[in-house]
């Protein structure tokens, strides 16, 4: 079996289709149909049946995907971080990921890259359109705190981090002077990262404060813009733990005392199946996953 049937083999078989398969591996379908043909004749059995909306893996896909996918995967990876560093490949590599992320923990991380010779343009989206961008090959990595559920990418957790509720110390004081802790959080001006209250809500439901849906006052996808809000005395939010860290330490921010605690989520990096065969994401992957796992912790 060759390399490169087997290749051709995971994409359709993550795919569930010939023709999505063909575009990841820039080939035709029908070098794609010819690769399959050419393993279900080795294997000696059917690998996919062939349907109008795409394909359906055998038992027999089944198992040779559970035997070689994720192997090819690693292998893959390892030859394209050798050809780097014995070639030195340089050129863009594009990154997307939350805002707040990418500017406050990504940036001081990739010094190491850009004295490769790479050349770094970042991105920033939601978690959907991390997804989207990967998907469509418009950016290489992407680093989201949404865990991976397309089959068609890959993931492996970059940190973990506390998140804590915040607010400036006189906002603070005022809801622990109050003689109802929890109707006087619900009642007090939220900042939010969205409408559905994501972060929010788990910290509610970690400290057993229940409440009727709550209506942000402010709402913005870069935490910074709600941390400055903060400092300035407006309202409450929760927040991983790195952005608002110094604030704290400052004085300008106090953590909400739990009544119960607080809660951690992690942040992934994401790339599609196929994006590790070019050298410099293998490269740019195996750096950042290096040095944000030590400093961090998975």
């Amino acid at each position: 079996m060759s390399l490169s049937r087997l290749r051709t083999f995971v994409e359709v078989y993550r795919q569930r289709s010939i023709s999505g398969a063909a575009r990841a591996l820039n080939l035709t379908q029908p070098a794609v149909s010819q690769h399959i043909a050419g393993l279900e004749v080795a294997v000696g059995r059917p690998l996919f049946e062939r349907q109008p909306g795409g394909v359906i893996p055998t038992s027999a896909a089944d198992e040779l995907a559970a035997d070689v996918g994720d192997k090819l995967d690693v292998a893959e990876a390892a030859l394209s971080s050798a050809r780097f560093r014995s070639v030195g490949v340089a050129g863009a590599l594009q990154i997307i990921g939350h805002a707040d992320f990418m500017a406050e923990v990504l940036t001081g991380e990739l010094l190491p890259l850009i004295e490769d010779g790479i050349r770094v343009r970042m991105h920033t989206g939601d978690g959907p359109m991390i997804t989207s961008m990967l998907l469509e090959g418009h950016c290489d990595l992407g680093i989201s705190a949404h865990p991976v559920i397309d089959s068609r990418l890959q993931s492996e957790t970059l940190l973990t981090c506390g998140v804590v509720a915040v607010a400036s110390p006189s906002v603070v004081e005022a809801l622990l002077a109050s003689e109802d802790f929890n109707q006087a959080i619900c009642h007090a001006p939220l900042l939010a990262y969205n409408l559905e209250l994501s972060l929010i809500d788990k910290w509610l439901l970690k400290n057993n404060i229940k409440t009727e849906q709550i209506i942000p006052t402010v709402v913005s996808q870069d935490l910074r813009a709600l941390r400055n809000l903060l400092i300035k005395g407006v309202g409450w939010s929760v927040m991983p733990e790195f952005l608002c860290r110094e604030q704290i330490v400052k004085g300008e921010l106090q953590e909400i005392p739990a009544p119960v605690g607080t809660y951690t989520m992690q942040y992934y990096l994401i790339w599609a199946s196929s994006a590790l065969r070019q050298a410099r994401v293998a490269h740019a992957k195996e750096v950042l996953t290096q040095r944000l796992t030590t400093k961090f912790g998975p």
